[in-house]
């Protein structure tokens, strides 16, 4: 098949982004994820299929979507915040309560899309990369989860002279994910931790696939920003932020490092998609006062390092 015409699960393409890289950007982010990172702040993009999205604030309680569901897997909910019961097992995602809602309190998350199709909506916004040394950047989920789509990606832009980025957990062991990585121009990388076990408690996998990864693609010389998700009470022990400085420093294509504090963001994203959240039990955020401290750690170790991305 020809590149152009192979097809990924996209959730969302945002224009205009200032923060998945230099200058102005286009990300695309892809459904599907090989981790379970308990904050994560984009849950639609941990499954690789589409998933309904309910927005009950938005919803009249008018009943159409469950006159018309032909699966019978929706009802009326007395709860009046909630309002419907949604079985997710039942449904089919046929799309028909989207169709119907005269609100728009349903949406399907994720659509099949071709390389060809994604960059036309990517081209769309070249005249702003040129200008700001900007370009598109791959996100998720985890963009090498779909493989073979970002890699066709990302030689797209090469084709079009189009600068590209990828933001990864570094978690992949497919070749195609591997060569996506060394064909970007500009990797974003998470690193989480550093202590295997803690790394699996706190996204559901070890951290050595990443860890490697990460380490040969700075022996390549493939530039590097690295970002740190700094979560109270699951990574943020003086041990781990030091043990992560002193793995940075060692490596020689780290452009920065961005500190990513925790927050809530994507909390009533999990309540659209019928998902727990699993930090229900964090009521506060870093204050500026710690994460200007840890910054200074970094910075100890001779990392250009900044808070947010």
């Amino acid at each position: 098949m020809n590149d152009s015409r192979l097809t990924g699960v996209v959730f969302n393409i945002v224009h205009s982004s200032f923060v998945d890289g230099y200058g102005i950007r286009t990300t695309v982010f892809l459904k599907g994820c090989p981790l379970r990172c308990l904050w994560c702040c984009n849950p639609e993009g941990q499954k690789f299929e589409p998933e309904l999205k309910f927005v009950a604030p938005d919803c009249s309680s008018c009943g159409k979507c469950v006159e018309i569901c032909p699966v019978g897997a929706l009802a009326i909910n007395p709860d009046p915040e909630q309002k419907l019961f949604i079985d997710r097992e039942k449904c089919t995602m046929c799309g028909k309560c989207a169709d119907a809602c005269a609100v728009n309190a349903f949406g399907i998350i994720g659509k099949r899309m071709t390389v060809d199709e994604v960059m036309k909506i990517v081209c769309k916004d070249e005249y702003y990369y040129r200008k700001s040394g900007g370009g598109l950047t791959i996100g998720g989920g985890e963009a090498t989860a779909q493989p073979d789509f970002t890699l066709a990606l990302v030689r797209a832009c090469k084709e079009n002279y189009i600068h590209v980025a990828i933001d990864t957990c570094g978690f992949t062991t497919t070749e195609n994910g591997r060569k996506a990585l060394e064909e970007a121009d500009l990797l974003l990388y998470d690193v989480k931790g550093i202590d295997p076990a803690e790394h699996r408690r706190n996204t559901g996998v070890s951290n050595e696939i990443i860890l490697d990864n990460l380490k040969r693609l700075d022996s390549m010389g493939k530039p590097i920003i690295i970002r740190y998700p700094f979560i109270p009470g699951y990574n943020d022990s003086q041990e781990t932020i030091k043990a992560i400085a002193a793995l940075l420093e060692k490596l020689k294509s780290v452009q920065r490092v961005d500190i990513i504090g925790y927050h809530e963001y994507s909390r009533t994203r999990y309540k659209e998609l019928g998902m727990p959240y699993p930090l229900e039990h964090i009521k506060s955020t870093p204050t500026n006062e710690r994460l200007e401290s840890v910054k200074t750690i970094f910075e100890q170790h001779g990392l250009k390092t900044q808070l947010g991305g």
